[in-house]
């Protein structure tokens, strides 16, 4: 296996992080791919970076090949921090290396750094690989749902 690293995402990772961005979003049926908006999102979590992170890993050559992000919301179930994981992904030709794990576990001790005692994320609920997936790592479901409105 060639020698992948982790750190975080800096502005010039973004064309790489939309294109794997569009690879979940055409997964995901309540999402679709829109390069403009993405690219907007993802240049506000990497400017935001006191609450937001976007962990990456890449390859011998430097591209990014897999990527996760998170933002510290306050819960007060815990009356603490709790951080939101959202757009886990790993281009599909790096898929089954530990990839995806070490990605989470970079993340997760990002959160534990800034204070979260939580952690949640929200899967698709017919992407049954990803659920898989979750459930291997020990990732326990919940009794909520989620819902959402457009403003």
């Amino acid at each position: 296996m060639e020698n992948i690293t982790y750190n975080e995402a800096v502005e010039t990772d973004i064309a790489d992080l939309v294109n794997l961005l569009s690879v979940l979003f055409s997964i995901e049926k309540d999402f679709n791919p829109d390069l403009a908006k993405q690219q907007k999102g993802l240049e506000l979590l990497i400017k935001n970076n006191a609450t937001t992170t976007i962990q990456v890993a890449r390859n011998a050559a430097g591209k990014v090949i897999g990527m996760v992000t998170a933002q510290l919301v306050i819960s007060t179930a815990q009356g603490a921090a709790s951080a939101w994981i959202e757009d886990m992904v790993v281009d599909s030709s790096y898929r089954g290396l530990g990839i995806g794990k070490q990605l989470l576990e970079q993340i997760l001790a990002w959160a534990k750094n800034k204070g979260a005692t939580r952690a949640q994320l929200l899967v698709d609920i017919a992407n049954t690989d990803a659920l898989g997936y979750y459930e291997h790592l020990k990732w326990e479901s919940t009794q909520l749902q989620a819902r959402r409105v457009f403003l």
